[in-house]
């Protein structure tokens, strides 16, 4: 499938290079794509986005679309959210379980009219997540991902920005609502959802007229920023990241998930079985977030323990430093008994024991320093 980024080993190229490699980016590989990593640097980056307006080209992720007046019920047939009950003009977080209840990849869905639904899935599992679809939906489901360009505008001044170069259309919608407005006589699918904790929004456009909108954008006030404040700001927000985070090994609930599982409708998905036993049980972990009581920065795989404990209690499955707390940050999946705010733990960062608290998520929001 063309423009899935592939295991060819060759990179995919985003239709929008050329603009990123003008502003400066550096780039890297990332699920079988070449993506800017940096423009002018991550934590400048990162507070653009806090403070004012950032865009990040996100044409990585894949989109795939089901039509058609059986489209609701086949994609609630694969997926954990009861879609069917989605408005028009909604999107929502869900999820692809394994027959174990475990998460093989997280989705958005859009609701859009005419019998029309958009999935948006994560790079790296492209090709399973389509596949789940046609094997439901056989024709109905296409997967669109190389002739279209997506571009999210994330910060406090995102939706001023969007508004003044897409109408005020955009200006109606509320969160998690998606809607199709006229560009200067193009179309662009958007919706105000993002993975910054920001406000702002996700725009889709056709790849012929993302220059334009690139353009457009980047002349309003939004700073390019790249896959790495992308990812320090959703760890800030305490969003879980697909192969780190959540993955095949670990169920909804023990991640925090449970509102993307709907199972009073009794309608078959694939996993429901495994997911109603996990719920109904006690838990035995939960993810849990962590920040780093001295200097220190904490990543993903360094180990949890007990205060003078021998053996590690848990892996840290994201880390990084808060450039908006100025302290490291992390997320592990603790035994039960452990996963409260206020309990004391270290990390072990080199050789050096670390202290660091279990807090509430999210690390940061708008308005909180913490």
């Amino acid at each position: 499938m063309a423009g899935l980024g592939g295991s060819s080993g060759e990179l995919t190229p985003l239709t929008l290079r050329e603009r990123h490699a003008a502003l400066g980016a550096r780039f890297a590989p990332f699920a079988g794509w070449e993506m800017p990593l940096q423009y002018e640097g991550i934590v400048a980056e990162h507070e653009a986005v806090r403070e004012r307006v950032g865009v990040f080209d996100v044409s990585h992720l894949a989109r795939a679309w089901l039509r058609g007046p059986d489209a609701a019920a086949q994609l609630r047939s694969v997926t954990t959210f009861d879609v069917t009950r989605l408005p028009e003009g909604q999107a929502h977080y869900s999820l692809y379980c394994n027959d174990r209840g475990g998460i093989d990849d997280d989705v958005f869905i859009y609701h859009l009219p005419g019998e029309r639904w958009l999935v948006i899935h994560n790079a790296a599992n492209a090709a399973a997540d389509f596949e789940r679809l046609r094997a439901v939906a056989g024709d109905a489901a296409s997967e669109e991902t190389a002739g279209t360009v997506m571009l999210a505008v994330q910060g406090p001044d995102a939706p001023a920005l969007l508004s003044a170069v897409l109408g005020e259309g955009f200006g109606a919608l509320a969160p998690r609502d998606c809607a199709e407005l006229d560009w200067e006589g193009t179309p662009v699918l958007v919706a105000r959802t993002g993975y910054t904790g920001e406000d702002g929004g996700e725009c889709i456009v056709a790849a012929d007229r993302a220059e334009a909108l690139w353009d457009a954008l980047v002349a309003g006030g939004a700073t390019p920023a790249g896959l790495g404040a992308r990812d320090t700001l959703r760890l800030e927000a305490a969003l879980p990241l697909h192969g780190n985070d959540i993955d095949a090994t670990t169920h909804p609930y023990e991640a925090g998930l449970g509102f993307a599982v709907t199972l009073d409708d009794e309608a078959p998905f694939t996993g429901r079985a495994a997911l109603a036993a996990a719920k109904a049980r006690p838990r035995t972990r939960r993810l849990a977030h962590l920040v780093a009581q001295e200097r220190g920065v904490l990543r993903a795989g360094y180990d949890v323990h007990e205060p003078g404990g021998d053996a590690a209690v848990a892996r840290l499955t994201s880390g990084a430093f808060s450039p908006r707390l100025r302290r490291g940050i992390g997320m592990a999946y603790l035994p039960v008994r452990l996963a409260k705010p206020g309990v004391k733990l270290t990390v072990d960062v080199r050789g050096r024991a670390l202290p660091v608290e279990v807090v509430r998520r999210p690390f940061y929001r708008p308005g909180r320093q913490s």
